[in-house]
C-alpha cells in the first residue's frame, strides 16, 4: 500500500464528506476545554447527536468552573440523548474538579497528564493533543482501526495496537490528518458492513481485507 497516494486520493475526494464533529469544533477556534468536552461527549455517540449536545452544554459551561457550577442533572439534561449520559455527566464533574485542583483550570498538553483524567483513554487524549494543541498525534477510533486493517496497512486486533503500529509505520507528516480523513471516509463510504466499494476513490488500491460483502 502506497500510503501517500492513498491519503492524497482521499484528500482530493473529501469535499463532499462531513468532517468529524470534534474537528469542526476545533476549526471554530474552540478552547482546549471545549474540545475535551466535545471529545468526551462523542464517545459511542453519532456525530449529529454530539454536535447538538455539545452546543447546548458549552453554551451553559465553557470552563471547568462553570461546569462544576452545574449539577450532574443539569449536565445530563444538556447532553441528552448522547450515549451513557449519566456516566459522562459524572466524568465531566470529576475532570473539571481535577483540572482546577491539579492544573490551574487548564487542560494539560501532554499525553501522560491527559491519561490521568477520569474517563480519558488514548483515543480521547490523542485527539485533544491534535485538535486542541496542534500536536502530532495518532488518534485511533473504530474507523481508523477498521480501515487501516482493511487496506492492509497494519494487521492488528485492537485500536491500541493499531495506534502503535501506525506510530511505527505512518510518516509523521500524516499523523494529524489521518484520523479526521479516515473518520469522514468511514462514515460515508468505507462503512463497517457492506462498504460502498463501487464508488470508492481508492478501490483499486485496496485489498479489501476481511470484506465479504460490498455495494
Amino acid at each position: 500500500m502506497n500510503i501517500g497516494r492513498f491519503i492524497g486520493t482521499l484528500q482530493r475526494h473529501r469535499a463532499g464528506w462531513q468532517a468529524p464533529v470534534v474537528t469542526l469544533v476545533a476549526k471554530r477556534g474552540a478552547a482546549p476545554f471545549e474540545i475535551l468536552v466535545s471529545t468526551l461527549l462523542s464517545l459511542r455517540t453519532k456525530d449529529e447527536v454530539t454536535a447538538v449536545a455539545a452546543q447546548r452544554l458549552l453554551a451553559a459551561a465553557r470552563t471547568p468552573q462553570a461546569m462544576l457550577a452545574l449539577t450532574q442533572a443539569d449536565i445530563r439534561q444538556c447532553i441528552h440523548p448522547v450515549g451513557f449520559a449519566p456516566t459522562k455527566a459524572r466524568r465531566l464533574h470529576e475532570i473539571s474538579r481535577m483540572l482546577l485542583e491539579k492544573h490551574d483550570g487548564q487542560v494539560p498538553d501532554n499525553l501522560a497528564q491527559l491519561l490521568e483524567l477520569p474517563g480519558v483513554g488514548r483515543k480521547t487524549a490523542n485527539l485533544v493533543l491534535s485538535e486542541a494543541f496542534g500536536r502530532d498525534a495518532v488518534c485511533v477510533d473504530t474507523h481508523v482501526h477498521r480501515i487501516s486493517n482493511r487496506i492492509g496497512y497494519v494487521r492488528t486486533r485492537t485500536p491500541e495496537a493499531t495506534e502503535f503500529g501506525l506510530r511505527e509505520k505512518l510518516p509523521r507528516r500524516y499523523w494529524r490528518a489521518y484520523n479526521p480523513l479516515l473518520v469522514a471516509f468511514g462514515q460515508v463510504i468505507c462503512r463497517p458492513l457492506s462498504p460502498f466499494c463501487s464508488r470508492c476513490p481508492v478501490a483499486r488500491m485496496c485489498p479489501r481485507v476481511g470484506v465479504t460483502k460490498s455495494r
